[in-house]
Parts: C-alpha cells; sequence; structure tokens
C-alpha cells in the first residue's frame, strides 16, 4: 500500500488516541500523558465513551464522532475490538493507525483470525498500520511520544526500528544516559501491515535520518525487504541485530550443501549483499549506535590509538588482530612531531602511548598531531586512571578539540566513580564513549564495515568473455523426469549440469562387471568407480568409491566390493550399477561448489573447500543469485580456499575467470528452475589450473511458483530483450541495463553535447562519477525500469540511448528519463525506447509515470505529446511536467 500514508503516521497533525484513559496504570493514560506532557504541537484527540473531557480535551465516543481525515489513530482497546476500530478509521479516512493491543497471533489461532480481519479491513481501506503488540511511535522533532515509553529521548539523526518492545525500552534508557539521539523511534510489533522493508524504504527518503538501526526477530516479506535494503544502504547505513543465531534453527538437509547452509548462515549472506552491517549482541546495538549518532563515518580502517597506558593499548591492538587489522602505521613525519614534545621513551609507534605521568595538555597536543595526518581514518583516546592524570581535565581538552577533527573521534575512560564527571562532560560534546577498549574498537570497526559495503556496492562487476549459452529445453525435460522422492541419477544430474555450460567430468554408466570392464578400456585407464544408487547420498560413506583403478582383474574386484559394501551399509537401497570417470590423480586443489533451496530467501549458492573434509573443515561461504563476476570472486574471497587458489608453492593458480563463471551458470541454473531443492558438485577437483566437477547430485521437490518469483532479488528481465529498427533502417538491440554497463555509459557520456547534457541532468556536468555509475547501472528489476539501445550493426557495444522509469517503494509511481546521444538524436531511437519502458510499467502495476521536461526541450515535449503524456506548465521554474495515467478510459 501507499507510503504517502506512513508520512502522515510520522508527521501527523492530528492523532486520536483510541481508548484515552486518565486512569493511573493504564496504556490509555500513557498514551495521553505523553502525547499531552511531551509537547506535541498538534491536536490531541481522546476517544473513550466514559468521558466528555480528558487532559483538556474534548473527548468523542467513538472513532466514527471524529472529523473526516485525521492523520494518525492510536489504538489501545482490546484486541477483539479492534477490528469494528479499524473499520470506523477507514471509513473516517485516517491516515495511519498504530495498534498497541496484543492478543493477536502470539496468542494462538483466534488471535491470528482476529488480525486476518484487521488486515483485510485495512487493505480495502488502503490505511496503514503499525503493530498490534507494539509500543508505539516517537518523533522527538515534532514532539510526538504516540507510546507508552516511560520519557522521550533527545533529538537526533539515528532511527530505531524494533520488534521486541523490551528492546526499545533497553535503548531508550541507554539512550537518555548517553545522550543519544533519534529522529525515528518506532516498536513495529506483529508487522500486520507495516514491516521492516516499508520501514527502511520510508526512512531512506527521509533525511532527518541519517543511519537506520534495526531489532528483527523475523522477516516477513523478504524480498521487499531485500529490494528497500540494497536501495537505501547505498545512501546511509543499515545496522542489524538479528536474533537467532543458534543452530538449532537449521533445518535438516540431505547433502553437504544443505548441511552447511544454515538459516542463519543465510541470513548473514542476505544481509551481506544489501550492503547492511550485522551485530552479534545488545552490546555492540548499543555501541554501534553511539558512534553512529555522534561522529562521522571513517573512510577506512587507519586506527589510532592515543593512551596513557600501555596495558590498554594493547588490549585495543590485539581487538584490532582478532578482526583481521592492526593500527595504522605512522609515518616518519607524525613521529617526528611527536617526538618534538613527548618524553624520550613514548612507545615511538601505534599504538600511541604518551605515558602515564600524561597532562591534559599532552593529550591536546597529540591530539592535534593526529587531527593533522593524512593517514588516519579515526582516533581512539583511551585513559587509564593514573595518580598524576586528571580524567576530567582530559576530558574538557578532548571535548574542545574535536571540533576541529575531520573524522570519528571516540573514547574509553576506564574507570569508577572516579571518571563519570569526565564521561559526562564526552557525552555533552558528542564524544562516545565506552567501558572497555575492545567494545570501542568493534564499534569502529562496524563502522568500517559499512564503508567497504557502500564501496564495494560501487564497484563493476568485469564482463564475461563471450555470450553464455544454456540448453534449457534439454534441463527442462530432465527436470520433469526426476523421481517424487529423492535425489537423481548422477548421470542425469551430470546432463543437466553439461546442459548449462558446467564442466563435468566424463561419466559412464555399468550394471555389471563385464561392461565396466569395457567402459573402463574406452575411458583409458586409470578410473574411478562409484556406486550408483539413488538411496545412498554419500557414496563415501557406503563404501562406494575406488579410485585408480588399472586394470580388468582390478576393475572387476572393485564392482564386486561397492555392491557388498553398499548391501551392507543399506540394505533395501537400490544398487543400480556403478559409474566410471577417468581418474585424475592428485589434484592441485579440490573445492564444492552447491546449493540448497531455502524457504525464505529462495535459492543459495554455496562455495568452500570440497573433498571429505567439507562439512569438518566447514571453510564455505553463501551468496543468492543472480551472480556476476564480481559477487562470484566476492563468494570465492570469503573463504580461506580463496588464498590458496591463488597458487601455493609448486602449485599453480586456479583459473579464477573459470570459477567465476562456473558460479554464474549455476546461478542461472537456478533462476530458471525454481524446484531444485539441493545440489551438490563435490568435489569440484582443480588439474593444472582447469577446474572439473566429478560428481554431482540434484535433488528436486516442486515448488508451486513461477521462475523468478522464487527469489528475493530481481533477476535480468531477459523477456524485455527486443531488436528494432531505427527510422532510417539501422539495426539496433533493446535490452535491459545491466551492472556490466558502466563503461559504456561512460563512453556515451563522453559523446554527449552540453545542450543534450544540460537537459538531461539539469545542469551542467564534466564526468559520471562512480556513484552516478553505480546508481545508472546497478538496476533493482524490482522497482525500476531501464532499457539501452545497442548499435546492433557495430563491431563493439556501444549504447546509442537509454530510457529508464524509476517506481516509488509501492510500484505504482514513477518518474521517467530519456537519454539519446548526439549523433543518434531524430532517428526515434527515445520515442521507441521510453514507448517500450511505458509497456514494461503498464504490465508491471504502474498506475501513473511522470517526468520534468525543461521548456527548451522541445523535442521531448512533442515525444510526450506523441506518447499520451498531458503537460503541466510550471511558469515559475520554466519547467513542464508530462503525466501519463494507466487503466483511464
Amino acid at each position: 500500500m501507499s507510503q504517502t500514508n506512513l508520512n502522515r503516521i510520522f508527521n501527523p497533525r492530528q492523532v486520536a488516541v483510541v481508548g484515552a484513559s486518565e486512569k493511573a496504570g493504564t496504556i490509555g493514560n500513557a498514551l495521553m500523558r505523553n502525547l499531552v506532557d511531551g509537547g506535541f504541537v498538534g491536536s490531541v484527540l481522546p476517544v473513550n465513551p466514559k468521558y466528555n473531557t480528558m487532559y483538556g480535551q474534548a473527548c468523542v465516543e467513538s472513532v466514527s464522532a471524529l472529523e473526516t481525515g485525521v492523520d494518525l489513530a492510536v489504538i489501545a482497546t482490546p484486541m477483539h475490538s479492534v477490528a469494528d476500530i479499524v473499520a470506523e478509521c477507514v471509513e473516517k479516512k485516517i491516515g495511519g493507525a498504530v495498534i498497541i493491543s496484543a492478543g493477536g497471533k502470539e496468542i494462538g489461532e483466534a488471535g491470528r483470525k482476529i488480525e486476518e480481519r484487521i488486515r483485510h479491513i485495512a487493505n480495502q481501506g488502503g490505511l496503514r498500520i503499525v503493530g498490534p503488540n507494539c509500543m508505539g511511535i516517537i518523533r522527538p522533532s515534532v514532539n510526538l511520544n504516540a507510546s507508552f515509553a516511560a520519557e522521550m529521548p533527545v533529538g537526533g539523526n539515528l532511527a530505531f526500528v524494533s520488534q521486541s518492545g523490551a528492546i526499545c525500552t533497553a535503548i531508550l534508557d541507554l539512550a537518555l544516559k548517553e545522550r543519544i539521539g533519534f529522529s525515528h523511534f518506532v516498536s513495529i510489533g506483529s508487522m500486520l501491515d507495516v514491516d521492516f522493508g516499508d520501514m527502511i524504504d520510508f526512512l531512506g527518503n527521509d533525511y532527518s535520518a541519517k543511519s537506520i538501526l534495526l531489532y528483527i526477530e523475523n522477516l516477513t516479506n523478504f524480498r521487499k525487504f531485500m529490494s528497500a535494503a540494497r536501495s537505501v544502504s547505498r545512501i546511509k547505513p543499515i545496522i542489524v541485530l538479528k536474533s537467532g543465531r543458534s543452530p538449532a534453527g537449521a533445518r535438516a538437509a540431505a547433502s553437504h550443501t544443505g548441511a552447511m547452509a544454515g538459516e542463519d548462515a543465510v541470513y548473514d549472506a542476505a544481509f551481506k549483499r544489501a550492503g547492511i552491517v550485522r551485530v552479534d549482541t545488545i552490546e555492540e546495538l548499543f555501541d554501534c549506535a553511539e558512534l553512529m549518532a555522534k561522529q562521522p563515518r571513517p573512510h577506512g580502517p587507519r586506527l589510532a590509538i592515543l593512551t596513557n597506558g600501555g596495558g590498554p593499548g594493547v588490549m585495543a591492538t590485539d581487538t584490532l588482530a582478532r578482526h583481521g587489522q592492526e593500527p595504522a602505521p605512522l609515518d616518519l613525519e607524525t613521529v617526528q612531531a611527536f617526538d618534538a614534545f613527548l618524553p624520550d621513551f613514548w612507545s615511538r609507534g601505534n599504538p600511541i602511548d604518551i605515558l602515564g605521568d600524561a597532562s591534559a595538555q599532552r593529550f591536546g597536543l597529540a591530539l592535534a598531531i593526529c587531527f593533522n595526518s593524512k593517514n588516519l581514518d579515526g582516533v581512539l583516546v583511551i585513559l587509564a586512571p593514573q595518580a598524576l592524570t586528571d580524567p576530567l581535565s582530559v576530558a574538557e581538552t578532548l571535548a574542545a578539540a574535536v571540533q576541529e577533527r575531520r573524522f570519528p573521534v571516540f573514547a574509553c575512560w576506564m574507570g569508577g566513580k572516579r571518571i563519570a564527571p569526565a564521561v559526562d562532560v564526552l557525552n555533552a560534546a558528542g564524544i562516545p564513549t565506552y567501558e572497555t577498549p575492545e567494545r570501542a574498537v568493534r564499534a569502529f570497526l562496524y563502522m568500517v564495515e559499512y564503508a567497504r559495503n557502500l564501496e564495494m556496492l560501487l564497484e563493476v562487476p568485469p564482463k564475461i568473455a563471450g555470450d553464455m549459452v544454456f540448453d534449457q529445453e534439454k534441463a527442462r525435460r530432465l527436470i520433469a523426469g526426476a523421481p517424487d522422492q529423492g535425489f537423481m541419477s548422477e548421470s542425469d544430474s551430470n546432463e543437466i549440469l553439461t546442459a548449462y555450460g558446467l564442466p563435468m567430468i566424463r561419466t559412464q554408466i555399468a550394471t555389471t562387471e563385464a561392461q565396466a570392464a569395457r567402459i573402463a578400456r574406452e575411458l583409458g585407464y586409470p578410473v574411478v568407480m562409484k556406486l550408483h544408487s539413488p538411496d545412498i547420498a554419500h557414496k563415501t560413506d557406503a563404501g562406494g568409491v575406488r579410485l585408480d583403478l588399472r586394470g580388468d582383474g582390478e576393475i572387476d574386484e572393485a564392482f564386486r566390493q561397492i555392491v557388498a559394501s553398499a548391501r551392507q551399509y543399506k540394505p533395501d537401497a537400490r544398487i543400480e550399477g556403478v559409474t566410471l570417470q577417468p581418474y585424475f590423480s592428485n589434484p592441485d586443489y579440490e573445492v564444492l561448489l552447491g546449493a540448497k533451496r531455502d524457504p525464505n530467501f529462495g535459492p543459495v549458492i554455496l562455495f568452500g573447500m570440497g573433498g571429505i573434509y567439507t562439512e569438518v573443515l566447514k571453510d564455505r561461504s553463501l551468496g543468492l543469485p543472480p551472480m556476476n563476476r564480481l559477487l562470484a570472486r566476492r563468494l570465492m574471497q570469503e573463504t580461506k580456499a580463496y588464498s590458496l587458489l591463488q597458487g601455493y608453492r609448486n602449485r599453480p593458480a586456479a583459473d579464477m575467470q573459470r570459477l567465476e563463471e562456473m558460479i554464474i551458470r549455476l546461478s542461472q541454473l537456478l533462476i530458471d528452475f525454481p524446484d531444485i531443492t539441493e545440489l551438490d558438485m563435490n568435489p569440484v577437483l582443480i588439474k593444472d589450473s582447469k577446474p572439473v566437477a566429478v560428481d554431482a547430485r540434484i535433488l528436486v521437490s516442486p515448488l508451486a511458483m513461477p521462475s523468478s518469483l522464487h527469489l528475493v532479488i530481481g533477476p535480468y528481465p531477459e523477456e524485455d530483450e527486443s531488436h528494432m529498427l531505427s527510422v532510417d533502417g539501422h539495426r539496433i538491440f533493446v535490452r535491459p541495463v545491466k551492472p556490466e554497463d558502466s563503461p559504456l555509459f561512460t563512453a556515451l557520456f563522453k559523446t554527449l553535447s552540453p545542450t543534450t547534457i544540460y537537459y538531461r541532468f539539469f545542469g551542467a556536468l564534466k564526468e559520471l562519477n562512480p556513484e552516478m555509475l553505480a546508481r545508472f547501472t546497478q538496476i533493482d528489476y524490482d522497482r525500476e525500469i531501464a532499457l539501452v539501445a545497442i548499435d546492433e550493426e557495430a563491431q563493439t557495444d556501444n549504447i546509442l540511448g537509454v530510457a529508464r522509469i524509476i517506481g516509488d517503494a509501492d510500484g505504482k509511481t514513477g518518474e521517467f528519463a530519456v537519454l539519446v546521444g548526439d549523433a543518434w538524436q531524430g532517428r526515434g531511437i527515445g520515442g521507441k525506447l521510453l514507448e517500450k519502458c511505458l509497456l514494461i510499467a503498464e504490465k508491471q502495476g504502474f498506475k501513473t509515470v511522470h517526468g520534468i521536461v525543461l521548456k527548451e526541450n522541445k523535442n521531448m515535449l512533442t515525444l510526450g505529446k506523441k506518447l499520451g503524456f498531458e503537460a503541466k506548465r510550471d511558469l515559475d521554474a520554466g519547467e513542464n511536467r508530462l503525466v501519463i495515467h494507466f487503466g483511464k478510459s
């Protein structure tokens, strides 16, 4: 539903409190008291048939007695009455509701039915709902405390959204103590309607929220969440504490991949893909909240540790080391600056130990040197209680000095009562304070992780050499014939993977000893023999693998031993013979590549150490389709195996580009076939740099969902590709924009005249910076339509023009833009691109598309009229607003 009504919830002019009360100790009373005493500047409208007035306000008996168009209703009545109240809210055209009431799905089936009725009524009437079973919402900047929280936090730039009311109260207490300010404080409750995806989208468009902090117990609309997070994390950090890391939540699985791709690991992969930083504990959530709210984000990990005690400096260094970092090295100029005033026996390195007799003046001079250094991204100031150091004086010096800093500065004042006044000074100055060096360093590193996430989101993936060809029809036939239970045969699994271009070792099936010997001679000795049984998943466990067989006699003996061993291992198993393959002696590396269908996030790809020790070593990483070369490389980089694959001693490096392409091909297979439940290629042997899968298994189970809807990230919409002719007969290929198109956009921009740039960007622009290139090429296909025209007659790809429609979070309204290179203007390219974008938008359910066109841009105004846009002029701004509505008769 519309995000417009979310704005009415969080920026209301009138708030109706349904269930308002003057009785102390009731939620209705707490809500009224917080709104009135909190200084809310709008109208507070109590609703309760038992009162005529309340807190000096006229009280009405029901929502139906309110004036039409109230912005927000806060409902605190018994749950059984809420559905009827919601119906009244819809009738009175109220913008949104916050349902405090508990007693919904958390109590069982009866509560679930109540929630379903509420949802149906609200959906029919377009009413947005926060809750039920929530504490309420707080907006300090407008003195809105529509909650039953004890106190109002101070205003700030941090937005906090939590499913848990207990976590909300804990954060509020901390905020008051540490003077952390909030732009929004939201208890989201059971998420009957408004969920985390909605809140991320809303907060992403609210300039007052600079950072977003989430406490998540579970998600609802996973695809909407991923779409919102991937969009917003580019412009502001999102920090998440997701409860439920324990392995008890992992689901049982039949394969190596399934066993290693537990539920929590998939959340990790999803958060990483979305650019979200995940913390592990409530303590870390608090620490991140304080640093985010008070300090600028670091540009890198180069941390200076300034301390008056060696031990605390070592503790901070050890924490950095545990996270793969170390203190920033000091350049010669900085060391010489310290030498000029520090005693001869200072540490002469980082940590910068300025000794136990350090005065406030010495701290101040040291800080000034750190601030002047060009090789630092942050400063941690540690003060240990020393007889000759006054904590309060040092705090006052630090508070004065931070006004000149250009990167985050934070403090660890160690001690108890003696340092309390100093900590108050630091908090008042906006300097985050931590009780231990470890907590301070961890909070800084989480901010570094966000900066690194942002940098990676702006990277341009390298292009794949040549076109990837897939035999989708062959794979479809094989999957259609898969057994209802158990894994597909190894031979069928191999054929499916081969159809998608994955390098599979040559494999043949033998049902008798004589046939096995004949096949072995054809393959050429030595060979590998493996059990062929649909009922035994792990062949090694059943004694079903024999390596390096070099003659007919060994073949006969191995055949008999494998069959006998399998029957002993599982007497009721179907034994369909053996498979034979060429033997790869002494491979350089063994890796695992697999996939699992997660019930929430859809298909998940796994890469890691392969072979029989896969589950023991647990060296693996997870990623979500769709994949490109950059994402495939990152997937591998997150494992220890990646370092080995670069070459080790006398072993050559693996062909990383081939491994990347294997991951991309597997990704496409998972996109095309939602029914794939689990898939293993283990091991993938790498010999002389080249990878080949020698064992593969696929488990299929029906999924009543068409391709692409089973994914949490919308894949490249191949169905939107087409061919067209320009008005002068030039052949042009039209396709959606890809992340790899960044160099093509740069090349197009260099051909544009100043006038074309002005018409498109409404001003002068010398180049497309990395942020703009990422924005133009890394498309969320769920909420944006972007098409390019490629010259089919040229030797290399050249973009001739581009058109896009950027949709709002609800997918109902979008804004269009068109750009055509100067040399190709006047050939009908822009019109055909925009017309195709409009057709796609209408098919996807858009209701309105609009765009701003300068009055000088006569050609675009003419094109808009031709395509059916209505023109609305803004004479003062010198602009025209073109609007088209779909579905109008």
